[in-house]
């Protein structure tokens, strides 16, 4: 990856110095998901399903409830999801270890060789959000987000030792 000169950047292109970081970021991530999910649709796989598949070729065989925790989502969203994984062919699910209200998820043949597919995917989309960035400033993002990333979640634990809650979409709606 080249940067580009300054000039040939477009004006229509150019972030104010005042714009707000979260906006930024909230804009990035969902123009990182929506270039992904173009590419993952061509597999028939959702951007909620490549989540899930992404964290069991890695980790094959957790509970949902583990699932959910390392994709940051609610159980109900995860037993969606994985019901449907399920329908399609990419995993099965089953007790293990004499639990019987416990299903872990294993990917199935099919779920392992998408990951042929995909992964080349997600790595395009990354190169395609990072052209016109130096490996310097790379590598800048990457310690900055993390540091912020970080910064969160120490601000969560500290609320939530205070009693405050994320409350969730639902209750909001009722205010």
């Amino acid at each position: 990856m080249t940067q580009l000169p300054a000039k040939e950047i477009k004006a229509e292109t150019a972030i104010p110095s005042e714009e707000r970081i979260a906006r930024l970021v909230r804009l990035s991530a969902r123009a990182f998901n929506r270039s992904l999910q173009m590419r993952l649709t061509t597999e028939g796989v959702t951007f909620g399903q490549w989540i899930f598949l992404r964290i069991l070729w890695t980790c094959d065989g957790l509970s949902q409830r583990e699932l959910s925790e390392k994709a940051h989502l609610t159980e109900p969203t995860a037993h969606t999801a994985l019901l449907r994984m399920e329908e399609l062919g990419f995993i099965t699910r089953r007790n293990v270890g004499g639990n019987k209200r416990r299903q872990h998820a294993f990917l199935t043949e099919k779920g392992w060789a998408l990951r042929d597919r995909l992964e080349p995917m997600a790595v395009e989309t990354n190169e395609l959000a990072l052209d016109g960035l130096s490996h310097e400033e790379v590598k800048v993002l990457r310690r900055a987000l993390s540091l912020m990333i970080r910064n969160l979640e120490e601000d969560e634990k500290q609320g939530a030792a205070k009693g405050l809650k994320i409350p969730s979409t639902r209750s909001l709606n009722g205010l």
